[in-house]
């Protein structure tokens, strides 16, 4: 039977299909649960979630005229404008808490998280770092509306933040290791402020294009050269040559972009987009194939360790799509098989996946849904994965977080922790929490 962790309680880990659950936060419960396996206990870490409603800006006061010439909008810019915004209308922001942003992203090197802790900031916590009493908090006066986040995965030492207008980029700064600055970014104008220890944060440079648009979508290519960048206001996403600070525009098709997933090996890039279609990029020549669904647009989607199968959700379905590649790179023949959920439609009786998210090991799914019924309202559900001879799930629980009436906010999993799948979550309760999966196979 599925672990269901009573009303009340917390969850605290899972142990070979059994969800451990306690009556509150405690270090000490889980030094007991899994502290002596692992050697480390995962303490949960405090934010404040941004969750008030966009503060609208008041009509500007009337000015008195003025004698100097003021440059003013040509007709000709106000006019693209008007048919820029009729073909392409900016996205309700309502729905931006829909699908899946990348707001939590685990160190590929190290024991560190970062995940987006409220509109202008972003946290960054070293478990590692016994020292640290507190956790870094990166902000600055350029690092505005914060959507998604992501390690650099080669480096481990710089981050990626989405923000409105471009792309802020951060570096781990120590002693005797100072990261290099791009001309124009100063400390002074840019500044992290930083509590613990063990060093500080740089902003080097931020990527930015000529639309300005907000960005929401982050995914870097898995050797940490380019990073791929999108805006749900925009048809089109770019790939950003990071060293060189260039931006390449590339769009198929007319409908705003809700997400970009890198394959592993690098040879694939999935962009989605929100009239239900979206696209299989092989990244060698940039030629595409695209695909569409009749059940909304993809809310969510990861690839397997080997890159060959791609699983994804959609906004009006409770099941899965898994679309296997039929040989290797840069073949684009692939075909899609349902992966069934048989308890989202009648235990939980849900319309719909709103975030998923697979461990990079492909033993363990985790998935959260919207419109479920008052039972399961804000967990998150665990299952174990086959991948042979197809894809295929079974339910192993359910993950309830601190407080009444939460809900995840986001979740990953960390994707090179050698212990087993370790899923972090952020609750709108204001705590991320981490839950080690523990299974015997580790």
């Amino acid at each position: 039977m599925p672990s269901f962790p009573p009303p009340g309680a917390v969850t605290v880990c899972e142990i070979n299909r059994d969800l451990v659950a306690a009556e509150a936060l405690s270090d000490d419960r889980a030094k007991d649960a899994y502290g002596d396996v692992l050697g480390m206990v995962f303490s949960p870490i405090p934010f404040q979630p941004d969750t008030l409603p966009p503060i609208l800006e008041p009509p500007a006061a009337e000015q008195p005229e003025s004698t100097e010439n003021v440059p003013t909008a040509s007709v000709t810019s106000t006019i693209s404008e008007f048919f820029k915004r009729m073909i392409f209308p900016p996205l309700n922001p309502n729905l931006l808490q829909e699908f899946d942003i990348q707001k939590i992203s685990w160190n590929p090197h190290k024991h560190c998280l970062a995940f987006v802790s409220g509109k202008n900031q972003v946290i960054v916590h070293d478990f590692e770092d016994s020292d640290a009493k507190e956790p870094f908090i990166l902000t600055s006066d350029q690092h505005t509306n914060v959507k998604a986040v992501e390690w650099r995965p080669n480096s481990g030492k710089m981050i990626a933040v989405a923000c409105k207008g471009g792309i802020c980029l951060w570096s781990a700064s120590y002693l005797g290791d100072v990261p290099f600055m791009k001309a124009g970014v100063t400390p002074y104008s840019f500044s992290a402020f930083p509590r613990g220890s063990g060093g500080r944060w740089i902003l080097v440079d931020v990527l930015r294009d000529s639309s300005a648009e907000q960005v929401t979508a982050l995914c870097w290519k898995p050797d940490g050269r380019y990073l791929a960048s999108a805006s749900c206001n925009s048809p089109s996403f770019t790939i950003w040559d990071v060293s060189q600070g260039l931006g390449t525009p590339i769009r198929r098709g007319l409908s705003n972009i809700s997400l970009l997933r890198w394959s592993p090996s690098g040879d694939y890039l999935l962009a989605a987009k929100f009239d239900g279609t979206f696209h299989f990029w092989e990244t060698n020549t940039w030629t595409s194939e695209p695909w569409s669904s009749s059940n909304g647009y993809v809310s969510g989607a990861n690839w397997d360790p080997e890159g060959r199968v791609a699983l994804v959700s959609f906004s009006n379905s409770t099941t899965l799509g898994s679309i296997h590649f039929s040989s290797k790179p840069p073949c684009l023949d692939a075909h899609l098989l349902p992966v069934e959920l048989p308890e989202i439609s009648s235990l939980i009786v849900s319309r719909g996946i709103e975030k998923l998210s697979w461990d990079a090991s492909g033993e363990r799914l985790a998935l959260s849904f919207k419109d479920e019924n008052e039972m399961y309202r804000g967990l998150v559900a665990v299952y174990d994965v086959r991948r042979s001879p197809l894809v295929s799930v079974s339910l192993v629980g359910f993950i309830r977080g601190p407080g009444e009436g939460v809900k995840p906010l986001a979740f990953a999993f960390h994707n090179k922790f050698k212990q087993g799948p370790l899923l972090s979550v952020c609750w709108s309760s204001g705590w991320c929490c981490t839950y080690p999966l523990i299974l015997r196979s580790h």
